[in-house]
């Protein structure tokens, strides 16, 4: 981070007193600059410390210290040690070094500053992600090993290029793929190829845990580390089993905040000296400390997991690319299904599209059948009203003959939605105006946001007392099925009772969108239900988020050539093309060009600005009117009424509204250079309510 003179109209309360009597300044480099965990916006900027001769030794680049700001102790990670200052006065003291252990690598802290400026955020908020929890007990039982390797970045491991502790890794899952083979071998001679994957199966040898597996191990041969990044532990665990009889256990770690925070940190210190090579978790592992990184790799990138849900909310994809464009790694981008980000990527020439061929993807995928389409409709005329059509069901009876057979449903719970029998009108809370559900057959209607049973609901619009189910959630089509085919087994997978695997019986596998867990040797049938509620959703994305969970569901079933069959119910779209013919990357090629026709997100960037109005027009006011400085003009949308956790706006205690700004890629640097500006200077003055400025969120359109 380069060096900042000190503003004195942002030290509020800097304190320039003079040195505690006693105190020796160290001989060599005694001034520390420090950045301070802050989330304040005008407080993202390294101040300068003075250097005790007695933390001479232990304040080291990298370190977690203790300083005295504004009257308060406060943490820190020290960026750097410098012969001089130029703040102009007396220097405070370094309070205390609280580890030797140099946490914050040079790569990592570039990496950190490089997502804040990109998402218009501050640097410490960007660290608190990715430098874990500091547990102390650990770095004391590891005396040998990570305390003291971890003090001094890349010595902590010896280089295993050339060592031929592993062969080269095996391209057989690869085969299928053209430039698949290529790719690989090019990650083994230490190459920085850029390539985007659509895997065909989501299980057994040939699934994507193998597929990434061979990649990391390519890059490990060739005595380079590999950061792999997944949605969820679930994930995690495949990919943690598909590595071990690739890679040895002593060269993998695992970062994943499920874990806790000591397996998580003991991790963190392995990776950071050296004694691990690879790191795999889930979001915040894009950050891994890995040394000589060769590799990186996202899997599934459209999940909305990847999305930090704290300040400044940025994406795992995104810090990667990041990553893999300041350290010259390799870069994979894998998936089911394509993302419109991804296919950006690929038509600016940037990446390189893996695929199979047509009759590899023949023999590989199950066959798909639409429910809507003219040859079924003549078959069932009642199949577009139907839940569960006559091809539906026949799949299942004939998939249950041969094993277990997939059901996705949309919605969790079992009647998450209800109604007036009269009048259709949506059934509210008398308490909230929140909206009713059914948590079970005989159960009372209760509230979904305040938990209140209804027992005496009267409907507000004509006055009937009758409710009718207004969608079915999992646990009432489990119960239907179940009433289907008497005798059979029935597995639920929703909520927070989220299965990871199930035997390869005879079962109905029922399951939320992104709860499906995966069989053993496959799934005899998938019958994908709610299909237009997905498609109808009030989101831009509910197109390309629909088809990318169609994709991983349709992926955990046997290949067509052993019976394996899909059976979607939806109306007869480009979405439900896209999946007949096995096409993500047409459907995210033809996303993109409409996207790009509209100059909407991901064909241009987005910021939204979320707050009290006046905060808002004041705020995009001065963004405006410095970019109009520069020859820079907005496309605008807003202010609108924002609704804030689900809460309707006559119980909203302040009316927040929402702003978006549109701009083009080649002038994101400047607008979001401004965005940062703006905001740090109004904390500063403290002229206004603060905003949240969110950069490229995905559920504001």
């Amino acid at each position: 981070m380069p060096a900042q003179a000190v503003q004195p109209s942002l030290l509020q309360g800097f304190p320039s007193r003079r040195l505690p009597a006693g105190i020796t300044l160290a001989g060599n480099l005694p001034v520390a600059r420090v950045l301070i965990e802050s989330s304040l916006p005008h407080l993202d900027r390294p101040f300068d410390y003075a250097v005790p001769a007695t933390l001479d030794q232990a304040a080291k680049p990298g370190v977690r210290v203790k300083v005295s700001f504004n009257g308060q102790d406060l943490t820190g990670f020290l960026l750097e040690r410098v012969a001089a200052s130029d703040a102009g006065h007396t220097l405070v003291p370094l309070a205390k070094v609280v580890s030797p252990v140099q946490v914050l690598t040079p790569a990592v802290r570039d990496l950190a500053t490089a997502v804040a400026a990109r998402y218009a955020g501050t640097v410490s908020d960007v660290l608190r992600v990715a430098v874990p929890p500091r547990v102390a007990r650990l770095e004391k039982e590891m005396p040998g090993t990570a305390a003291e390797a971890a003090a001094v970045p890349g010595q902590g491991a010896k280089s295993r290029e050339g060592s031929g502790d592993l062969p080269p890794a095996s391209a057989s899952a690869w085969a299928a793929y053209r430039n698949g083979p290529a790719f690989l071998r090019h990650v083994s001679d230490g190459g920085a190829p850029h390539a985007v994957l659509n895997p065909l199966q989501g299980y057994g040898p040939a699934g994507w845990p193998r597929l990434l597996a061979e990649a990391v191990a390519a890059a490990y041969a060739a005595g380079r580390g590999a950061v792999v990044v997944v949605p969820d532990y679930r994930d995690l665990d495949r990919l943690e089993d598909a590595l071990k009889p690739l890679l040895p256990d002593e060269a993998v770690a695992r970062l994943a905040a499920d874990d806790g925070p000591t397996p998580r940190y003991r991790n963190f210190l392995r990776l950071l000296a050296g004694t691990a090579r690879v790191a795999i978790g889930t979001r915040s592992a894009a950050f891994a400390p890995v040394q000589d990184l060769g590799l990186v790799v996202c899997w599934d990138d459209g999940d909305e997991l990847h999305i930090e849900q704290r300040a400044p909310y940025a994406h795992a994809r995104e810090v990667l690319l990041l990553r893999a464009g300041q350290e010259d790694t390799a870069c994979l981008l894998a998936g089911h299904a394509r993302s419109s980000e991804v296919q950006r990527l690929v038509d600016a020439g940037w990446a390189l599209s893996v695929d199979s061929d047509r009759s590899a993807t023949r023999r590989t995928v199950p066959r798909v059948v639409n429910t809507a389409d003219s040859f079924e409709q003549e078959r069932d005329p009642l199949a577009t009203i139907a839940r569960l059509p006559g091809a539906a069901w026949r799949a299942a009876k004939d998939g249950l003959e041969r094993g277990p057979v997939l059901v996705q449903v949309a919605r969790a719970g079992y009647a998450p939605s209800l109604a007036c029998e009269t009048c259709r009108e949506p059934a509210r809370c008398g308490a909230c105006q929140g909206p009713l559900a059914l948590a079970g057959t005989s159960a009372m209607p209760q509230c979904r946001w305040c938990s209140t049973p209804a027992a005496d609901w009267r409907c507000q619009h004509c006055g009937g007392w009758r409710l009718r189910k207004g969608a079915t959630g999992v646990l009432r089509t489990a119960e239907e099925l179940g009433r289907a085919f008497p005798g059979k087994t029935v597995v639920t997978s929703s909520g927070d009772q989220v299965k990871a695997s199930v035997s390869g019986g005879k079962a109905l596998v029922v399951a939320t969108v992104g709860a499906e867990p995966v069989a053993d040797g496959g799934y005899a049938a998938a019958l994908l239900l709610d299909g237009d509620s997905l498609l109808r959703r009030e989101t831009l994305r509910a197109g390309e988020d629909t088809v990318r969970r169609w994709f991983n569901a349709a992926a955990l079933v046997r290949p067509a050539s052993e019976g394996g069959l899909v059976v979607v119910t939806a109306t007869d779209t480009a979405a439900v093309g896209a999946l007949l013919r096995w096409d993500p990357a047409g459907y995210a090629q033809r996303e993109l060009s409409l996207r790009t026709e509209l100059q909407l997100p991901p064909a241009v960037r987005i910021a939204s600005v979320t707050g009290p109005r006046s905060a808002v027009e004041h705020y995009t006011g001065a963004v405006e009117a410095e970019l109009a400085t520069a020859g820079i003009t907005l496309r605008t949308a807003g202010p609108a009424p924002v609704l804030l956790n689900g809460a309707p706006s006559s119980r909203r205690s302040t009316e927040d509204v929402r702003t978006l700004l549109f701009f083009p890629y080649s002038q994101a640097a400047a607008v979001v250079r401004l965005l940062r500006v703006t905001r740090a200077a109004a904390a500063a003055k403290r002229t206004m309510d603060p905003v949240q400025v969110r950069l490229d969120g995905v559920d504001v359109l």
